[in-house]
């Protein structure tokens, strides 16, 4: 039912581990999705890059020997043009918007609950199935710090954060009799496109870039400096080696220290 390759102990290389499963990773274009995909890739698997912008998500694609598929996921119809025979189910696709609850525009809340929550789940819905009827999968969720803290001015990004840390668990606990594992990552800040743009925003109220990075975006975090994407897809590579095949429902922090504060 479950993958049965002997572990052996001094193990540490991923190159092939992969070789005939397949990947599908959401937001594949830029930041942690590209990692992600390049990554996989790099460990034998074929993949499929899923993302809105047709330029970048081609780059990836046409690099590592994939196929892009464009897609907005904001659009949940677009949901059924992803292909649902896969081994490896990489939700990442997101976005920020910060304001105050009183201030937070009914119809972004909503739409970042459509891409972070609704659009898994539809994913999901449309994969468990080969990957219960093959008696392997691996679903590995980009949740955040956000999954697990709170912030103010991010309801819309917390609150999906949160539920997809709860879907993620239900699929788990579903999975687990199909050797289907399901867990979130949770990064805290990593050096990407998203952290860039609110690194400009909060600079130009008067502030260097690094003054902001110091003194908001890592004042909690006891590392002081940014996550890398490839740290993250690394922690995705290892969820889906045999290594990691009794770890489901859980959530992998790599926040530099920042929810054990």
């Amino acid at each position: 039912m479950d993958d049965v390759t002997p572990i052996t102990s001094g193990s540490t290389g991923v190159e092939g581990e992969l070789s005939g499963r397949v990947a599908l990773v959401t937001g594949a274009g830029s930041g942690i999705g590209r990692a992600c995909a390049l990554a996989l890739a790099e460990a034998g698997a074929e993949v499929h890059a899923a993302d809105r912008d047709p330029r970048t998500v081609r780059e990836v694609a046409e690099s590592i020997g994939g196929k892009a598929h464009v897609v907005d996921l904001a659009a949940l119809e677009s949901v059924t043009r992803l292909p649902n025979e896969v081994d490896i189910l990489v939700n990442n696709a997101g976005f920020q918007h910060v304001a105050l609850i009183t201030d937070f525009p009914a119809e972004r809340f909503e739409a970042m609950q459509r891409v972070m929550v609704t659009a898994p789940f539809l994913l999901m819905q449309r994969c468990l199935p080969h990957m219960y009827a093959r008696g392997w999968g691996r679903v590995v969720n980009l949740s955040s710090v956000h999954g697990l803290r709170a912030s103010a001015s991010k309801a819309g990004y917390v609150a999906a954060k949160h539920a997809l840390e709860g879907l993620s668990k239900v699929a788990a606990i579903e999975g687990a009799p199909h050797g289907v594992t399901s867990n979130c990552i949770n990064p805290g800040y990593v050096r990407t496109p998203l952290v860039d743009r609110q690194l400009d925003d909060l600079a130009a109220a008067g502030s260097t870039r690094d003054e902001v990075l110091a003194e908001v975006l890592l004042h909690r975090t006891p590392l002081k400096r940014l996550v890398e994407p490839e740290e993250v897809a690394a922690a995705v590579v290892w969820l889906c080696r045999p290594v990691a095949r009794s770890v489901t429902g859980s959530s992998v922090t790599i926040d530099g220290g920042w929810t054990a504060t």
